[in-house]
């Protein structure tokens, strides 16, 4: 999504962070191999991303929702030394694909996969969370909110991603929409949670920061 004229939103690119080599690669193999790869995070919002954890130096990150691993690499990118980064996904089928790539980088052995569901594997994750990742099935948004809030240090940040949903946030809502619903619901959780502060920003499909108070 464009929320500037095209012309502009490529200066802006353009004067930002060039994508690492490795994520290039793994953005020709998403592509090459893996159904729906514009679900990647693609090079602008990775750069983001990267900043983020850099400016947080976080030990710990949560991410919901791997995918090809591309914002688990940006995320890793800000972590301690001694940091991890616990990263979850349902489908089995990109766990391979995912460590190769995981261990092409120097943060391999800091990157823990869990395969499952989020709701069940989150409870199990015996640690609390500097920076948590959000980007996963949108009706469980609210649910993996309440999961993590607990496990949040103060001042520990919580991004979500797609919270702009393609626009359909400020569209008539369609009764039948239900992921338009659940974003429409979780963004109203975001600003009403008095345990968070939370500012959106209009990057791509929408990524909101809050903070733990």
């Amino acid at each position: 999504m464009h929320f500037i004229p095209e012309k502009l939103d490529d200066y802006v690119v353009a004067h930002s962070e060039n994508e690492p080599e490795l994520l290039q690669q793994l953005t020709r193999e998403t592509f090459r191999k893996i159904l729906q790869p514009r679900m990647s995070s693609g090079p602008y919002q990775g750069r983001v991303l990267s900043m983020i954890s850099k400016l947080i130096n976080p030990k710990y990150i949560l991410e919901i929702g791997t995918f090809t691993g591309y914002s688990t690499l940006c995320l890793a990118e800000g972590l301690q030394q001694n940091g991890t980064v616990d990263t979850i996904d349902i489908n089995e089928e990109l766990f391979d694909f995912q460590r190769v790539f995981f261990d092409k980088s120097q943060y391999g052995t800091q990157i823990v996969q869990h395969l499952g569901n989020a709701l069940e594997v989150i409870p199990e994750l015996n640690k609390t969370f500097d920076l948590v990742f959000i980007d996963a099935d949108k009706d469980n948004y609210v649910n993996y909110f309440n999961l993590i809030i607990d496990k949040l240090n103060p001042g520990g940040i919580i991004l979500s991603d797609n919270v702009l949903w393609s626009g359909k946030v400020i569209e008539t809502l369609n009764p039948k929409d239900k992921m338009t619903t659940a974003v429409l619901e979780y963004n109203t959780l975001l600003k009403e949670d008095k345990r968070v502060e939370t500012v959106v920003l209009p990057i791509r499909d929408g990524l909101t920061i809050s903070r733990s108070i």
